[in-house]
C-alpha cells in the first residue's frame, strides 16, 4: 500500500469557491503532498501559492480525512491511503494563473451551486462538508465516489 500525507485549502468568498483544474480534467482544491520535515500548515500555503499564483493565510483548521483508494481505482496501481488535512484560507495577494511547469492548468472562482455539475475530486466534497459543518471532531462521513466524483 502506498501512503500520502497532504494539505488542502478551502477558500470561500461571496458564494464562490476557488478550485483548481488538474491536467486530468478533474477539478480539485488547491493543495498537495507534505514534504519531508515540512509542517502541513506551511504546506497548504506553499501549495496554494504554487498552484494558484496567490498568497494566502490560514484562518482555521477544518479537519482531517483519511481514505483508502482501492488498487483498481488508484493511479499507482496498488491500494493507496491518502490522509488530507483541510484548512480554511483567505487570499492576501497575488493574481490567479496556471501553475508553471505543474499539473494545475487553471484556477477559478466557481459559484458554489455549480460545483455539483463538475467532474471533481472527492476532496472538494470533503472540504465543503468540513467548511459547512465545522464538526467538533474535525471528521466527516466518507464521501461516496462515482459519477462526477472521483478519487
Amino acid at each position: 500500500m502506498s501512503f500520502r500525507l497532504a494539505a488542502y485549502a478551502v477558500c470561500l468568498e461571496d458564494g464562490h469557491v476557488l478550485l483548481t483544474q488538474h491536467m486530468s480534467g478533474n477539478w480539485t482544491l488547491p493543495g498537495g503532498r507534505v514534504e519531508h520535515a515540512e509542517d502541513p500548515f506551511d504546506t497548504v500555503i506553499r501549495e496554494f501559492a504554487e498552484e494558484t499564483g496567490c498568497d494566502a493565510v490560514v484562518e482555521r483548521l477544518l479537519g482531517v480525512d483519511s481514505r483508502v483508494i482501492p488498487a483498481a481505482a488508484a493511479r499507482v496501481g496498488a491500494e493507496h491511503q491518502n490522509v488530507g488535512i483541510f484548512y480554511q484560507v483567505r487570499i492576501t495577494g497575488g493574481q490567479l494563473r496556471p501553475e508553471p511547469d505543474g499539473e494545475t492548468v487553471e484556477s477559478t472562482w466557481t459559484p458554489i451551486p455549480d460545483v455539483a455539475s463538475l467532474h471533481r475530486s472527492s476532496l472538494v466534497d470533503i472540504g465543503f462538508a468540513l467548511a459547512q459543518t465545522l464538526p467538533v471532531t474535525g471528521h466527516v462521513a466518507p464521501v461516496p465516489v462515482g459519477g462526477l466524483i472521483q478519487h
